[in-house]
């Protein structure tokens, strides 16, 4: 008896070791995948180039230049803030790490990438070089912005310039906007008229520009108007709580609630 209990032991041990070891690397393969996208989640500019191939990653702590160039293949920076032009649209971007150093230019310009013929909104010029090397490497690319996916939703207002709506304020509706992220577009209802349009993206940044809206008569009273005037208004957004916050230097504008 005391040989046969000690054989099942032996085999529930052993088959639990065999399913540890399956499991194992699923849940290395699942942590890798999690981290790979918490790391692309990071990246805020991307930009690409060819003759050579090159691509450039900016994210908010690292910043990643890869390439088939010969001895920059793969360089690493920690991120930077950049130096603005005063009168343009332009970024400039000084890194530096143990073994090179780079400096990028990012200007809002459209641009066409030579083999695909893609049009994007930022034209990227980097002149790149190793420690050891006499002269920089200057190549030139495109790029552009990555909107952050946390405002691709259907947001509710809640607040207008502090002060808490209600329905009856908007003919029995409350305003909501649909932001889609990827597409740059929104789309939504003003509290008495559908309305539409794009939003301009960057780093800490964010407009809502081109709005059209239908034409109905609105009832007296209705504060579609000034909900409007809010959201062209706005320049900054935060996001937490399920609530989406726009402001603009003068202070919050608009406060809508995450419903989908």
């Amino acid at each position: 008896m005391k040989k046969v209990l000690s054989l099942l032991l032996l085999s529930s041990l052993i088959i639990g070791c065999k399913s540890a070891a399956t499991k194992s690397p699923d849940t290395k393969e699942a942590t890798s995948m999690t981290n790979s996208q918490e790391d692309e989640m990071m990246v805020y500019f991307k930009a690409t180039g060819n003759e050579p191939f090159w691509g450039l990653k900016i994210g908010k702590e690292r910043t990643v230049f890869t390439s088939l160039i010969e001895g920059k293949e793969n360089l690493i920076f920690q991120s930077v803030e950049p130096i603005r032009a005063m009168d343009a649209n332009v970024k400039m971007y000084k890194l530096s790490n143990s073994t090179a150093s780079a400096t990028v230019t990012i200007q809002q310009l459209d641009c066409q990438d030579s083999m695909s013929g893609m049009i994007s909104p930022y034209k990227v010029s980097i002149e790149i070089k190793n420690n050891s090397d006499l002269a920089s490497k200057k190549i030139e690319g495109c790029g552009k912005y990555i909107t952050d996916y946390r405002l691709h939703d259907i947001w509710v207002l809640e607040e207008l310039k502090g002060y808490k709506v209600f329905a009856t304020d908007f003919q029995n509706e409350l305003p909501r906007i649909e932001i889609h992220a990827e597409e740059n577009r929104f789309m939504g209802f003003g509290g008495c008229n559908s309305i539409t349009g794009t939003i301009f993206y960057e780093k800490d940044l964010l407009r809502f520009t081109n709005t059209v809206s239908t034409l109905m008569a609105c009832a007296p009273g209705n504060k579609e108007d000034q909900f409007i005037k809010a959201l062209q208004s706005t320049t900054t957004y935060s996001i937490g709580d399920n609530r989406l916050t726009l402001s603009n230097p003068s202070g919050k504008l608009l406060v809508l609630r995450k419903v989908d």
